[in-house]
């Protein structure tokens, strides 16, 4: 039972008499909580709506092409609240955030709705079975945070005392046809070596329901007083964990013709590792976990640069980038320079004094640690950084800075570019409007 916000001129909805501020109570008979039963109930060619207005209940019914909306909006998206996280993970990022940061940066998400509909990650301990059967009943395929098959060490790891127990719900779902994405944070001397090694195999088993795995190494701020010990990846470490990784990969491959697992491209850097071929990240399923992103860069740069003419004259342009991309920026900038004489790109490493120099991706770096590094700095005409370093659709940092802000400190102007290697040397060049 939901209130209708708004209604779409000439849709469906609109055409059968459907208003603004009336109540969807149900559709073909079934009741409407949230978006996944309107969008699941309403994908019909002839859609029966229950509607309660003015305290007088009415029936419309709309006619409209199979999978076509209604024309319907709602106060939210989901009509219906976010569902939060009920565990108190030990690596939990935001666990480990400063103070003062605006609110939102401190919601955690568990929500199987939006795993479906984004692509978001939920752990299914705040699920009971009757979400499992909707799950099943309308085919969402989703993605979980499994980190470890153990029980025992599950619950130990999310401090929930029902983590164990909902491990059950990956495997049913699995037998049931649905399609899982899997992710596991592995933090040394916890979830890795023979437990990683447990929770391949163990997901393994429900192949090809499992289409993929990503491993992904914990991050750990300098904000961690009073939080779980945990230790950050060395060298070593990263090595032993590519290891079991690679041998997953090789069984699965003969196996089921697919690597399913794949470790981010983290651990290639801490390993001091060369990073996989192109071919070897198969459909880079994993692209959003950071499963093969830098591959993925240099293959499309290098695509670009072989097309790619130099119409200006010289240009002087700086790259600011995280630790962890810096050897492949700066790779990829000395072969954009070799190619044109007329262009000078500098690339600068950020050290990320805002969260802790254990952090080293490019999008968890501040304004204000670029303003801070940079300011004494020859950047050129112009400065690139990554989209990810700005909230999604605006110009806004994590520190709540904007870009106009770096602008006005560094004197140049900021561009942001995707992660995208067509993007990036279009920018480079200047291209870009």
């Amino acid at each position: 039972m939901v209130r209708i916000q708004s209604v779409t001129p000439h849709s469906p909805a609109d055409i059968c008499g459907v208003k603004e501020g009336d109540i969807l109570e149900k559709i073909n008979g079934h009741d409407v909580k949230d978006v996944l039963d309107y969008m699941y109930y309403a994908a019909d060619t002839s859609v029966e709506l229950e509607i309660m207005r003015d305290g007088e209940k009415m029936v419309f019914w709309a006619e409209k092409d199979e999978y076509d909306d209604l024309g319907l909006e709602f106060e939210t998206f989901l009509m219906d609240k976010k569902q939060s996280c009920t565990n108190k993970c030990v690596f939990c990022f935001i666990d480990q955030m400063p103070e003062g940061m605006r609110e939102t940066l401190y919601f955690k998400d568990d929500d199987a709705r939006l795993s479906f509909l984004q692509g978001n990650y939920v752990t299914l301990t705040n699920l009971e079975q009757s979400d499992i059967d909707r799950i099943i009943q309308m085919k969402l395929n989703i993605n979980v945070s499994v980190h470890t098959t153990n029980p025992e060490l599950r619950v130990e790891m999310m401090h929930n005392r029902f983590a164990g127990e909902k491990l059950k719900y990956i495997r049913q779902l699995a037998d049931n046809g649905i399609k899982l994405n899997c992710q596991i944070v592995c933090c040394p001397d916890l979830n890795d070596g023979d437990e990683l090694r447990r929770s391949l195999s163990d997901l393994g088993e429900l192949m090809p329901n499992i289409t993929s795995m990503a491993v992904v190494p914990v991050g750990l701020t300098k904000f961690r007083e009073g939080l779980y010990p945990l230790k950050s990846f060395t060298k070593e470490k990263a090595a032993e964990t590519l290891d079991i990784i690679e041998e997953f990969q090789r069984e699965f491959l003969e196996k089921y013709g697919t690597r399913t697992v794949f470790p981010s491209d983290e651990f290639y850097i801490i390993a001091e590792r060369e990073l996989p071929s192109y071919e070897e990240y198969e459909d880079f399923s994993q692209y959003e976990n950071g499963v093969g992103m830098l591959r993925s860069l240099i293959y499309e740069f290098d695509s670009a640069l072989e097309d790619a003419e130099w119409e200006g004259g010289e240009r002087h342009v700086s790259i600011a980038t995280g630790y962890s991309a810096y050897n492949t920026m700066c790779g990829l900038a000395k072969k954009a320079e070799e190619k044109f004489p007329e262009l000078k790109c500098d690339v600068f490493r950020i050290r990320n004094d805002f969260f802790g120099e254990s952090i080293t991706v490019s999008g968890l770096i501040t304004a204000r640690d670029l303003i801070a590094q940079l300011k004494h700095e020859k950047l050129g005409e112009e400065l690139l950084i990554s989209q990810s370093m700005l909230r999604s659709g605006s110009d806004v940092f994590l520190d709540d800075m904007t870009v106009s802000d770096v602008e006005n400190e560094l004197r140049v102007k900021v561009r942001a570019s995707a992660n995208d290697g067509y993007e990036l040397l279009d920018a480079i060049m200047a291209l870009l409007a």
